[in-house]
């Protein structure tokens, strides 16, 4: 057991992981090693959990783990175990629910304390290495929790209890869903805590929080949440949130005004967002969401592609050159040096730069209280941003994470797909497809498929969130015209999600597989986080996959899972708001079904694709023979040539072959 009291990470894949591999703590990976060696020990664990562009993770790391003294004061106290929270997001939904049942507010890095069975007693987040900030010194907090572990055995003993208590409790299930009255009402709420100002929600920091924002744009046309959605997108699209140079957006703003960004870019965030630009660009036809849009996909192609140049990296860090931002901040010299004094001053006008920087000395491109560039402008501007783009290039880049996760993928490619019949841009539907493949084969772990992917090596087992996302995926590839395969993929990952991830209980899904390592409790939430939760996903899957392929016992699932968590969605409208868009779906969503594949049927299919995918299943099939046998329109044709139908409850529209004629067929199916 003694061989384990070494640095054991420098052989994990995680690129977090690897990169404390040099501390003098010695961190062991998390399984049963590390626990056995606690209990041979007797001492308690402390478990770091963090992840490879988190800003505050990398302080504490320099300011700490690097630092001997504080080091052997680690190793000499505990065993100390270090994971990766977006390989392992099991481990942290545990470990982070523990620290929010302690009263404290959650964040990254996460600090545990637990016992040699891995029950936690105490945690915190960053700790400093001396008292300040109004938080204890870290060494402080080690000499304290190791005091109370050996000398205070009730006290330890009682938040154990305690913890593991709130950790086991089960919301109560419902028996009763949501209807029209409570989703209104639940609309009314959501919009009254937004910011009138600026869009998001009051105050700082601003998360660009999707399932919120979509939410909002569902609150209806001519409603407030319309308006307010609009809003938050044109704030963030402006703000300093956005990489005006390079594309794509950071994880959040830390002002009130989406001006300072945390400069991480996060895959997940930008997918989600892809989404959100094309509802915007559909209504407005604004080029504001179109350039943005345009812009991320450049992005990802340049930066992000990982997995052989198949699918998409998880991140960007926040720091280069041990300065948060350095990368992507700008001074007016530099600008000169980049583009010639003219040019430079044009660009410092319209992107916020000068001498005194809006942050730190530094600026921050951004566009807040500027109206959209004009046309002219834009001429301009499409041919400046490369030479800008080519001087920052120069600059040492922020670190990236290259692991590719199923299920932020899974993100990427739904938003590609939809993204690429809103925006007009086949190419990324084949992007999208070429990253969907190699996960649902290279990540593939049996029927199942795995969570991470790293330099040849696969973690397994996947989570339910791997298999709601690639469903997703697999259903928006096949709306997008990408053929009838991804459905029946779909249809397989969904029955798997069921077999093995469903929680008999609570109603709704687990997060870990029935068969994977035990944990000191099985993961189950329902919230929202900085992604849908897998049950609001696979809801609103589940009434796709009713819709497209005619068997009504995914509805009833669909169903089964809303009242389900009818009570959950009660308490905490915010936290649910993937579940009461899969609602409003299911309330007000219709079918589109475009028969044939001749120039008629082309037609018919771009008009179907520019409504929005929020209240929207869109199916093409060569003929009404190629529909599944339980699909409505069976009942209603048999006729050959080019048509549409629109459904909705299982009765289906007359034939329609007139595509300007779809939009009045839907509207007069809804009233």
């Amino acid at each position: 057991m003694s061989s384990a009291l070494q640095n054991n990470l420098a052989h994990e894949t995680s690129p977090y992981l690897i990169q404390h591999a040099g501390n003098p703590v010695h961190w062991q990976p998390w399984g049963e090693d590390a626990l056995a060696l606690a209990k041979a020990e007797n001492k308690p664990i402390l478990l770091s959990i963090g992840y490879a562009a988190c800003h505050w993770c990398h302080v504490m790391a320099h300011e700490s783990f690097e630092n001997p003294t504080i080091a052997g004061l680690m190793n000499e106290l505990f065993i100390n175990i270090k994971v990766d929270r977006e390989e392992r997001p099991d481990i942290d939904q545990i470990y982070m629910h523990a620290l929010h049942a302690l009263g404290e507010q959650g964040g990254w890095p996460l600090t545990m304390f637990l016992t040699p069975g891995g029950e936690p007693f105490w945690g915190g987040t960053y700790y400093p290495p001396e008292a300040r900030y109004g938080r204890p010194g870290f060494p402080d907090v080690l000499h304290a929790i190791s005091k109370v572990y050996h000398t205070d055995f009730e006290r330890v003993g009682r938040n154990r209890e305690a913890l593991l208590d709130a950790l086991s409790r089960i919301p109560p299930r419902g028996d009763t869903a949501f209807g029209e009255a409570e989703l209104k009402q639940s609309w009314k709420a959501l919009a009254g805590i937004a910011d009138p100002m600026d869009g998001g929600t009051r105050g700082a920091p601003k998360f660009p929080n999707a399932s919120y924002l979509e939410a909002l744009w569902r609150a209806g046309e001519e409603g407030e949440g319309r308006r307010l959605f609009l809003l938050s997108l044109e704030r963030i699209c402006q703000g300093g949130i956005r990489d005006h140079v390079g594309g794509g957006f950071a994880r959040y703003s830390v002002d009130s005004r989406w001006l300072v960004p945390h400069f991480e870019k996060m895959l997940y965030d930008n997918a989600q967002l892809l989404d959100l630009l094309g509802l915007a660009w559909q209504q407005t036809g604004r080029a504001l969401y179109k350039h943005a849009a345009i812009e991320m996909v450049e992005w990802l192609r340049r930066e992000m592609m990982a997995g052989d140049g198949n699918a998409f990296a998880a991140s960007l860090d926040a720091d280069s050159e041990g300065h948060e931002g350095l990368y992507y901040v700008w001074t007016p010299g530099q600008l000169r040096a980049a583009l010639g004094e003219d040019d430079a001053e044009f660009v410092a006008h319209e992107l916020d730069i000068d001498e005194h920087g809006n942050w730190e000395g530094r600026s921050i491109p951004n566009r807040l209280g500027k109206e959209d560039l004009t046309d002219a402008l834009e001429v301009g501007w499409l041919e400046l941003r490369p030479r800008l783009l080519a001087a920052r290039a120069g600059r040492i880049p922020p670190a990236r994470d290259d692991k590719v996760l199923a299920d932020w993928n899974g993100l990427m490619i739904a938003a590609l797909a939809r993204a690429s019949i809103a925006f007009e841009q086949p190419d990324w539907l084949e992007l999208g497809r070429k990253a969907f493949h190699f996960v649902a084969e290279s990540m593939a772990d049996g029927t199942r498929l795995g969570h991470s992917w790293r330099a040849e090596r696969l973690l397994v087992p996947g989570l339910a969130s791997d298999l709601a996302y690639m469903i997703r995926a697999a259903i928006a590839l096949c709306e997008a015209g990408a053929g009838g395969l991804y459905l029946e993929k779909a249809r397989q990952w969904a029955e798997i999600i069921e077999a093995d991830y469903r929680d008999g209980e609570g109603g709704g899904y687990f997060l870990s597989a029935r068969d994977a390592p035990a944990l000191i409790t099985r993961p189950r939430s329902t919230l929202d986080d900085a992604v849908p939760n897998p049950n609001g996903v696979m809801a609103d899957n589940l009434f796709r996959l009713a819709a497209m392929t005619g068997e009504t016992h995914w509805l009833q699932r669909g169903d089964d899972l809303m009242k389900a968590l009818s009570p959950s969605m009660n308490v905490n409208v915010f936290g649910h708001a993937s579940l009461l868009n899969a609602l409003d779906l299911r309330l007000h969503g219709l079918e589109i079904v475009v028969v044939g594949q001749d120039a008629e049927a082309q037609a018919l299919l771009e008009a179907a694709g520019r409504q929005p995918y929020t209240h929207r299943t869109l199916l093409q099939v060569r003929s009404v023979a190629d529909l599944p046998r339980a699909h409505p329109v069976r009942l209603v044709t048999a006729m050959s040539e080019s048509a549409a139908f629109v459904c909705s409850e299982g009765r289906c529209s007359l034939p329609v072959t007139d595509a300007g004629r779809l939009g009045e067929t839907m509207r007069d199916m809804l009233a």
